[in-house]
């Protein structure tokens, strides 16, 4: 799926009530939770572990900001970024199976590459371009989004979004 820009999250849907919905989708299921984060450097696992009890249900986060770490922690073919780059699809598809693949028993995983800015992007990928994939019992699921603003609002528009769409898969499951 591919969007060209996303409006900023709603108030009434914070990270934080957005990561309780995670936790109760996760613990009804029996299922733990990994992490695959690149522009994001860890935020989408923060934001899980910020709850109390999270043990119960996220199994462990990976911060893979280069492109080696892509590949040494998660299994990335060097050539699919060489070929991609790593803001990509087939890179963050391969970072969501390798995010499994990596943390056996995980049942889902959020894997999100892109480009937080100020600076790094180009025509083809501009500031707030972001690929994300999902996991969720087998099955893998990937988008484009760009969200607008600076770095940091690009950064909490993708915890956000990421975790809002893992709660509508999780429940289709």
């Amino acid at each position: 799926m591919d969007s060209s820009s996303t409006p900023l999250p709603l108030p009434d849907q914070d990270t934080s009530a957005l990561v309780a919905a995670v936790a109760e989708r996760l613990l009804e299921k029996g299922w733990l939770l990994s992490t695959a984060e690149s522009c994001t450097g860890g935020l989408i696992a923060a934001a899980c572990t910020e709850l109390a009890g999270s043990s119960a249900w996220f199994e462990r986060g990976f911060i893979t900001y280069s492109n080696a770490a892509k590949t040494q922690l998660l299994g990335v073919d060097a050539a699919l970024i060489d070929a991609n780059g790593a803001v990509s699809e087939p890179v963050a598809r391969a970072m969501a199976v390798g995010a499994i693949a990596h943390s056996a028993p995980s049942r889902a995983a959020i894997a999100v590459t892109g480009i937080a800015g100020p600076t790094g992007g180009t025509p083809e990928k501009p500031v707030g371009t972001v690929w994300f994939g999902w996991s969720v019992d087998g099955q893998v699921r990937t988008e484009r989004r760009r969200f607008d603003g600076d770095r940091a609002t690009v950064r909490a528009a993708t915890v956000h979004y990421a975790l809002q769409t893992l709660v509508t898969l999780l429940a289709a499951k």
